[in-house]
């Protein structure tokens, strides 16, 4: 099959598009043709280093495809079946084993190339706003990025709770798409940026802060809370946030700090089911708008890691095999 394949680690250059031997079905697995790949910012922290991975290694950790072979014990799908997934090693390629336990059915009026993107960051938005910090009707609420995959996405949860939805974004063009998404006010990032979030809520702050940017918000993400206000600090976009002394929390207003991932907060079949569920579910009745910003040829991994890299795209990546 054909794949893609990270040798070192480095800039996008180091995604090579290579012939690699077929995986198969081990027990408990599905061996799944791909439709659609995701691409997400974890895929280049892995390339670069940032988080540990072992070379030669086929990137990529979501999507979409048909069953084609099924190992002993598959209890749940059957060959033919159309399945997505957001957590299986080695998703950049023609043909992906998948672990049954992170496989969920896709329905059948789901295109297949929202469905190769919508689980993680559908998901990372579900456990935000449903785990991490539900907000109440009126609750403001700041999410960075807000024209981003997950960030369109937190913004629609959060207005389908009742928040009022304060965004960042980086041009009129993706104000547009955040404003579309149902936040009230979009703000562009800048040094005042605290200062303006603290006058559009009369000085109070807001309830919680989603940050997925990291070290270029993070400092204005925690000068934006209010008291007892909960930051989210869910990704890096713009590098790692550097060593922070727990005790700033205190003065400022005993805030609450916290580093959650998709992994913990899908730490049973029971609980990926729940919200991989309510994300295609709410896909499929049309509540919530899914952008697919960008497709890219397998081939062209680098260029779409690139382009996300560069914060060039909007909504989500897909690669197309």
């Amino acid at each position: 099959m054909r794949a893609i394949q990270v040798s070192e680690h480095g800039g996008p250059e180091v995604l090579q598009y290579v012939e690699v031997a077929d995986p198969s079905a081990g027990p408990g697995q599905l061996l799944v043709e791909t439709q659609g790949v995701g691409v997400n910012y974890i895929d280049i922290y892995f390339r670069t280093g940032l988080y540990p991975q072992a070379t030669p290694y086929i990137p990529g950790s979501e999507g979409t495809g048909i069953v084609v072979a099924i190992g002993s014990d598959v209890t749940e799908f059957a060959i033919g079946d159309r399945v997505a997934w957001a957590s299986a090693p080695g998703s950049y390629a023609e043909l992906v084993a998948v672990d049954e336990a992170v496989a969920v059915k896709v329905p059948g009026d789901v295109d297949p190339t929202v469905a190769a993107a919508a689980l993680l960051q559908g998901m990372t938005a579900h456990y935000l706003t449903e785990s991490v910090f539900s907000p109440e009707p009126g609750d403001p609420v700041l999410i960075h990025a807000g024209a981003g995959g997950v960030g369109l996405l937190l913004t629609q949860m959060a207005v389908a709770k009742g928040a009022r939805v304060i965004t960042t974004v980086s041009t009129d063009a993706k104000e547009k798409l955040s404003r579309e998404a149902g936040a009230t006010d979009v703000l562009h990032y800048g040094d005042d940026l605290a200062a303006r979030v603290r006058e559009l809520t009369d000085g109070i702050g807001v309830a919680a802060v989603y940050d997925g940017v990291g070290a270029s918000t993070f400092e204005a993400s925690l000068a934006s809370l209010r008291v007892r206000g909960t930051l989210a600090l869910f990704g890096a976009a713009s590098g790692a946030v550097p060593p922070f002394d727990p005790q700033r929390l205190n003065p400022a207003g005993s805030l609450w700090l916290t580093r959650p991932s998709l992994g913990a907060y899908t730490r049973d079949r029971t609980e990926f089911l729940w919200r991989a569920t309510d994300v295609f579910d709410w896909i499929a009745a049309g509540t919530l708008n899914f952008r697919i910003g960008a497709t890219y040829p397998l081939a062209d991994a680098a260029e779409a890691q690139r382009d996300l890299g560069a914060r060039k795209t909007t909504g989500s990546i897909v690669l197309l095999p």
